[in-house]
């Protein structure tokens, strides 16, 4: 390993609650929550009717940042062959890279991109032209009878329904997409790889993209995640198998991270990114620097191993994490969980939290974002992680939203309006199956 130390120049982000830094710090600083009605998906059968809507990302080359003409055709030719998902988590790196100003000052060989993303599903519609095909070709059949008409649709699939699928349909729902385009359109031809690992995707990503700067493997990484938990498969699986928030007369109350009377996540989308460079490689451009990365910690603790899972893991990754920057961080930091909003994760994660600081013998202020937007699947944490890093630019803590009944395991400081974010942060992330990230950043004085 080298002495290279790992900072941050460029971000860029897709939110309900704003899509540039600016306009995402003004709902954070105001308590603008991004939860309302959804409009994308029909909600008669769901047990909610409002979720966290990137509302003012159409899809348009407009929604990308500032882009020169050339970048601007590429990204109109392969619109075709992107997902909303993809589609949000492009205009995030977009956005970033714009913003940390490395334009044509760079060698390619030496940047490289990492973007986590959730497994994609593929939105039923793809297939309504083939399905439709083979119910005139089933119901044309001579004997055909309502009773075996369901196997006459399955028969007449390879050879009249998937013809009418578009052969390029499953460009549009890989994971691996959202880098593979960042990638291509901006020439980045280093270290590159996909990570889908749910909720933990950013902050795992960002953890091995500063390994290969500090290892002296490139100068510049681009990182990211995008995710939408609003979609019309996704959704009723999330329904089916998680912990939801019921509808509420006032749907910004939904989200109730660490409070009692929490039911379940709010469902929503969006996507964030930011860019990594040597510091050396920085300085030398006379960068923009947002922060450091300190230290990056993660654990594995699977539900068959422990009935305490997701306790031991957030809490052995935010350990590890604090192992690697404490000296560099301080008694100085504010922390950023995850606030699912979903009772049994929470109970576990303020364990963690109360663990963590019964440890260090002291106790730092801890916010959670999702109280503004709930649940963006991958794309939550990078959105989060842009978060505290405008608070502690910005020196002003962000409060938890509805938190006015603490659960029992919530022993910890309580922070509110008028606190000082710190010098840095601990931001944690975790999946419900046991995978944990941390991640500690640091303002550089």
């Amino acid at each position: 390993m080298s002495n290279n130390r790992v900072v941050v120049t460029g971000l860029g982000v897709v939110s309900p609650i704003g899509s540039d830094p600016d306009a995402l710090w003004q709902s954070l600083s105001s308590g603008r929550s991004g939860i309302s009605r959804i409009d994308s998906l029909a909600t008669d059968s769901l047990p909610f009717q409002s979720g966290a809507e990137v509302k003012d990302f159409t899809g348009a080359i407009e929604d990308y940042g500032p882009l020169d003409k050339t970048l601007q055709r590429s990204i109109k030719k392969n619109m075709k062959v992107m997902c909303r998902e993809i589609e949000m988590g492009v205009a995030a790196a977009q956005k970033a890279i714009a913003d940390c100003g490395i334009a044509g000052n760079r060698v390619p060989e030496r940047c490289g991109c990492l973007f986590g993303c959730d497994y994609i599903l593929t939105r039923p519609e793809e297939f309504s032209d083939g399905l439709n095909n083979c119910r005139l070709v089933s119901r044309s059949m001579v004997g055909a009878t309502s009773e075996n008409r369901s196997s006459d649709l399955v028969t007449a699939w390879p050879e009249h329904g998937l013809s009418r699928v578009n052969p390029l349909w499953l460009l549009k729902y890989l994971p691996n997409m959202p880098n593979s385009h960042v990638s291509i359109y901006n020439d980045l031809r280093g270290p590159n790889n996909a990570i889908t690992v749910r909720e933990a995707s950013m902050n795992l990503s960002l953890a091995e993209a500063t390994s290969i700067i500090q290892r002296g493997a490139a100068d510049l990484m681009v990182v990211g995640a995008t995710g939408s938990r609003l979609h019309p498969l996704r959704t009723t699986q999330v329904v089916l198998s998680e912990q939801v928030a019921s509808e509420q007369p006032d749907p910004t109350a939904m989200s109730r991270p660490f409070d009692s009377t929490a039911d379940g996540a709010v469902l929503g989308e969006g996507a964030g990114a930011v860019v990594l460079e040597s510091l050396k490689h920085a300085q030398a451009r006379g960068a923009k620097i947002w922060a450091e990365v300190l230290g990056c910690g993660a654990s594995m603790v699977g539900r068959k191993v422990s009935e305490n899972h997701l306790y031991k893991a957030i809490h052995q990754a935010m350990k590890n994490c604090l192992s690697q920057s404490a000296s560099a961080l301080g008694t100085d930091w504010h922390l950023h969980a995850q606030g699912l909003s979903s009772p049994n994760a929470d109970q576990a994660e303020a364990r963690a939290i109360a663990s963590l600081y019964s440890e260090l013998g002291y106790e730092r202020p801890v916010t959670a974002a999702k109280s503004y937007f709930g649940n963006l699947g991958a794309g939550g944490a990078a959105v989060e992680l842009i978060c505290s890093l405008l608070a502690i630019q910005q020196g002003k803590f962000i409060p938890i939203r509805n938190l006015l009944r603490p659960i029992p395991e919530a022993t910890w400081y309580k922070a509110s309006d008028g606190v000082a974010s710190g010098r840095g942060f601990l931001h944690s992330s975790f999946t419900l199956q046991g995978q944990a990230a941390c991640v500690a950043l640091g303002r550089i004085e």
